[in-house]
């Protein structure tokens, strides 16, 4: 395979136009790609394109409506990522608050083996969760106000403390080794099951990281699907082969699993700002249906009614 050479911005342009992008404004569409980087732009291109083997443009799609959706998507990430740092802090919180209540706030008790599942097919990664938290107890110890104080005053970091330093990813594979008493205490505040807890949080783990990092969120796939749940059925997804096409292992699997661990206000708040986000998308394409770019992220047509199904059952 030849190696990729630089390409400067005017061959950019070239290349682009050479596979049917109407570019009217080159010097716009130059200062996008100086700032945004070609490589990022053209990941956006796959839903403009005629087929999967002819990988050229439709007829008549324009730079602004590649950017359009690059720019929806920047926007849609915002909006998940800050209600996903809610979701993450919210656990983080009562995780702490569960194992120091129980087990004590000193790091020799907390991470004490003996506080996790009895599970001899565990042990080797209970022991190297609690090595990596052990790490961060040195590594942040004296580089976060928080820590160094109660280092500095107290000799210890309690654990309601040391979750600030934590990755999402540790806290998820912590919940995955609790006993399976204090996995139901932490299910019950949300009530859902231990067994979807466990398949949601490396979700949102995943999605947590996927917008931190700018990759493209909108169409993106989780290897694990969710469990079928009630929102599939009042929403009416439709089936096939005895599935349900939308809300398993897409976006709106994301929103589902949201609408279960935000409050109401919350969710109905982010579900608003995500429908202006969509609608101004909509205004600004030309060449495809924003029904296509929706079918791509895993949303029914009716997506927004996820938002008042409980007011709807209680009427």
């Amino acid at each position: 395979m030849d190696a990729k050479q630089f390409k400067s911005l005017d061959e950019q342009i070239e290349i682009l136009k050479n596979k049917g992008l109407i570019i009217t404004d080159e010097k716009l569409a130059k200062e996008v790609l100086f700032r945004e980087n070609y490589f990022f732009l053209s990941g956006y291109r796959h839903v403009f394109m005629k087929s999967n083997r002819d990988r050229t443009f439709l007829a008549g799609t324009t730079f602004e409506e590649l950017y359009s959706l690059f720019l929806f998507d920047r926007n849609f990430r915002y909006i998940l990522f800050k209600n996903l740092l809610v979701v993450e802090n919210n656990m983080k919180s009562m995780i702490s608050y569960q194992l120091s209540k129980k087990y004590g706030y000193r790091e020799k008790e907390y991470l004490n083996p003996k506080n996790f599942v009895k599970d001899s097919s565990k042990t080797k990664q209970i022991n190297d969760l609690l090595r990596k938290m052990k790490r961060q107890i040195r590594a942040n110890g004296a580089q976060h106000s928080a820590t160094l104080h109660y280092i500095s005053n107290y000799g210890y970091i309690p654990l309601w403390v040391l979750v600030k330093v934590l990755s999402f990813g540790i806290v998820t594979e912590l919940f995955a080794i609790l006993k399976e008493e204090d996995q139901l205490a932490l299910a019950k505040e949300y009530n859902v099951s231990v067994h979807e807890l466990v398949v949601y949080l490396p979700i949102l783990s995943n999605y947590r990281n996927l917008c931190a990092h700018e990759d493209i969120v909108y169409e993106n796939k989780t290897q694990v699907a969710i469990e079928d749940c009630i929102y599939h059925k009042l929403l009416n997804i439709d089936k096939m082969d005895g599935e349900y096409i939308y809300g398993k292992n897409d976006v709106f699997a994301l929103i589902i699993i949201l609408k279960r661990m935000l409050s109401q206000y919350e969710f109905s708040n982010m579900i608003d700002e995500m429908n202006r986000s969509i609608k101004n998308l909509e205004y600004n394409l030309h060449t495809i249906p924003i029904d296509k770019i929706l079918d791509r992220m895993g949303f029914p047509k009716n997506w927004e009614n996820i938002k008042n199904i409980e007011m709807e059952r209680l009427s």
